[in-house]
């Protein structure tokens, strides 16, 4: 066998070694680490676990000569796990692709990390193992934003006569002149909403009728734009746009998604702010939900009349 095509399928050590640059790099490795997720961009994949696998492989700069056997001063296999277990429980994901990209720059954000191969393989979809391998280097990263960079913005929940007022431009003017990003959350438009009698298709009907009611408030008021994901959200709070929460996407991709259903259009929102940790949160013409199924730690919470 060629030997390209040999270390094609190689472990990402070797792949590690044949195509290293000049100059010394220390390597740590993580072998055949299994876990069960939900993870697939097919329907027969949601509301089920799988096994995937992951190899790993981390080129380091070399050690400091005073390392004194002193294990705080190197990169830990620790923060290699730890990289997959975050990257896993941050939201539900569609590609193996996208996984193993977030992976291999989470563990970059280290200190020492020069170089990630990462490779994934899913166990159980077919007779062998199917996967893709990444490989970034840190001068690939320096986009990424620290977390505790983000903003922490102000959501405010707009009921219904709220978007339908006439002081609705008043009241979006007033959040706005506030330091923090603002986020706009609405509940289900005023028209009848279908009813199916079964609780997931129920969820996507009334997710949808969310997101035709943020196209409609934004209608109203130029300067709204409606964003359906984090990257998205991410931007818009660093470049102070207003948003209004389009819900489905984060909804459906998360871990531990809201025990609300989506007509529960506050407690939705409060789920929200609190997964988005939120430095305040307005209810305007709506009622707080008595348990809105998510601690609101740090999370000032307001109701304000019409």
């Amino acid at each position: 066998m060629p030997s390209e095509i040999r270390l094609a399928f190689a472990h990402p050590s070797e792949r590690s070694v044949a195509t290293a640059a000049p100059g010394p790099l220390d390597r740590i490795s993580l072998r055949d680490h299994t876990v069960e997720v939900e993870i697939g961009a097919f329907q027969a994949e949601r509301g089920t676990t799988q096994r995937i696998c992951f190899n790993v492989v981390v080129e380091v700069a070399p050690l400091p000569k005073d390392l004194d056997d002193d294990v705080d001063r190197i990169l830990s296999y620790d923060k290699v796990t730890e990289a997959i277990a975050h990257e896993l429980a941050a939201e539900r994901l569609n590609l193996l692709e996208t996984l193993a990209e977030r992976v291999a720059e989470r563990i970059l954000l280290e200190h020492q990390a020069v170089r990630a191969f990462v490779r994934i393989e899913k166990l159980d979809r077919g007779p062998g193992a199917l996967g893709v391998e990444v490989v970034r280097s840190k001068d690939q990263i320096s986009h990424l934003v620290n977390e505790e960079e983000r903003p922490h913005p102000r959501l405010m929940y707009l009921s219904n006569d709220a978007i339908d007022s006439e002081n609705l431009t008043g009241w979006i003017d007033q959040m706005q002149c506030r330091k923090r990003p603002l986020i706009l959350c609405v509940g289900t438009h005023p028209l009848a909403v279908p009813t199916t009698g079964h609780k997931w298709t129920q969820r996507r009907i009334d997710l949808l009728a969310i997101e035709q009611n943020a196209w409609r408030l934004a209608a109203k008021d130029d300067r709204c734009v409606v964003v359906s994901t984090r990257t998205e959200l991410d931007w818009a709070m660093k470049n102070g746009q207003i948003c209004v929460w389009a819900p489905s996407k984060i909804v459906l991709d998360a871990v531990e998604g809201p025990s609300a259903p989506p007509s529960n259009s506050v407690a939705l929102a409060a789920w929200f702010a609190a997964t988005f940790e939120a430095g305040e949160m307005i209810v305007l013409g709506g009622n707080l939900p008595d348990n809105p199924g998510v601690p609101l730690r740090g999370v000032s919470v307001e109701q304000a009349q019409l």
